[in-house]
């Protein structure tokens, strides 16, 4: 938040202001919504991570009064070998150890890293985009789903569940409020503004993620 307030401060002190501002937050700032359909008009949750959202948020659109078009990104689970949540979960699902997570029933708002990064090309080209813009594929899963995808893709069991309390005992309140908590993300902003999704399918991102179809070609 410090840093983006300076970016700000930076900016004000310009004879030309920049014309867009883009802001990195994430769908935390709904915090635990349940099964609730959630977009961009909804109001903020509760929780440690819903708080430091709506502070990111409240210092990025300090940039309005100088005249520049501020979006609010804010980004669900992202999808990549590469790194973040599919990077760690992955080798585990290919020793055939992989299964739920809690109950299973949470909502998780996912999005290819490849259409991350198209969304905010599309942003910073696209002047009527402004504000809040959930960054989420169209269709979210439960994680119940999400595992038996991922299982799927990788064909290999997933009889291993990971209980709540287990979650709650080794990663504390953040491992609760990304592991445990729902939100069920709609990318209504992006849609309206006619953004096309390249992977708005789980398996079919998956797969593209993991490299599954490029490993077949060359079996």
């Amino acid at each position: 938040m410090e840093n983006t307030l300076q970016l700000v401060g930076a900016m004000r002190a310009c004879t030309r202001p920049p014309p867009v501002l883009i802001s990195g937050s994430a769908i935390g700032l709904y915090g635990d919504r349940g099964s609730e359909a959630l977009d961009e008009a909804s109001s903020a949750g509760k929780g440690f991570l819903a708080e430091v959202c709506q502070a990111w948020e409240e210092a990025a659109r300090s940039a309005e009064s100088l005249g520049t078009r501020v979006v609010l990104l804010r980004t669900g689970l992202v999808l990549s070998a590469n790194g973040g949540a599919l990077a760690k979960l992955a080798p585990v699902f290919r020793a055939g150890l992989g299964g739920r997570v809690g109950p299973g029933s949470q909502v998780y708002s996912w999005i290819a890293l490849e259409d991350v990064v198209g969304a905010i090309h599309f942003a910073l080209r696209t002047p009527e985009l402004t504000g809040p813009v959930n960054l989420t594929a169209p269709e979210a899963a439960t994680n119940g789903a999400f595992t038996e995808a991922l299982g799927a893709v990788l064909h290999r069991p997933t009889p291993v569940p990971f209980p709540s309390a287990a979650v709650r005992a080794l990663f504390g309140q953040m491992g609760t409020e990304t592991l445990l908590a729902s939100a069920q993300v709609t990318p209504h902003a992006l849609l309206d503004a006619g953004f096309t999704f390249r992977w708005p399918g789980l398996r079919e991102a998956l797969r593209f993620c993991l490299g599954v179809d490029r490993l077949r070609s060359l079996a």
